[in-house]
């Protein structure tokens, strides 16, 4: 039975390849022409810090700030996204198209596990004022989470480098993905045709649908 099903799905598969291979290409098409030509790249510029106490602090302070890393990252993360270094940055770059709402979601503040190191990302369609963006940022936290935070000791560890290439959109990616669904769709539509169609095209479908013996049949002649 499971042969017989196996090979009524490669008849399928067999009979409709053409369908199936048009979706793919359709697919992976359309995936191509959005990736490359329609959708915007993407670069991110990275900067890592230095936030902690002076080496004069105690060793058990520093232990605690190590323990407490996640909520020192959370009140890292909004003062980087806060209007107040956000507009700070902007009119320092001079990017006055570009209102404090959209550079915070430009930015974004990780930690390195287990240290005080934290990493500050900034994103853009060109690479270099991701970099500049970066690094202005940088800049004016370190100023103001001295003072507002009353951290002693921040340190600049990595400036940002202009990126070479986009982290989005991942083309291969993308297409890979197309190809995959397109797939998918051809397999799937193929099988629902093939499930609708109860035309009578062969003597096994005769046995098949209507339950009746096929007595003979009449071949066909080429016209002459």
């Amino acid at each position: 039975m499971e042969e017989i099903e196996l090979k009524s799905l490669l008849q399928i598969i067999r009979k409709r390849w053409w369908a199936i291979l048009l979706i793919t290409i359709v697919a992976v098409a359309a995936s191509a022409v959005y990736s490359f030509l329609i959708v915007k790249p993407i670069y991110q510029s990275n900067t890592s810090l230095y936030v902690g106490k002076n080496t004069e602090s105690e060793a058990g302070i520093a232990y605690n700030d190590i323990l407490l890393g996640d909520r020192l990252v959370n009140d890292y993360r909004e003062l980087v996204k806060s209007r107040l270094i956000s507009e700070i940055v902007i009119n320092k770059l001079k990017l006055q198209n570009i209102s404090a709402s959209k550079m915070a979601e430009k930015l974004s503040v990780n930690s390195k596990k287990d240290t005080r190191l934290i990493e500050i990302s900034a994103t853009d369609e060109d690479p270099e004022v991701a970099t500049a963006i970066a690094d202005k940022v940088a800049e004016v936290f370190r100023e103001k989470v001295t003072e507002i935070m009353q951290v002693e000791n921040v340190q600049i560890i990595d400036k940002a480098e202009v990126p070479k290439s986009p982290i989005k959109p991942n083309k291969k990616m993308n297409l890979a993905i197309a190809g995959v669904l397109g797939l998918m769709i051809g397999f799937g539509l193929a099988f629902i045709i093939e499930y609708f169609d109860d035309t009578i095209k062969t003597p096994d479908d005769i046995q098949k649908y209507l339950d009746l013996p096929v007595v003979g049949t009449i071949p066909v002649f080429p016209d002459k």
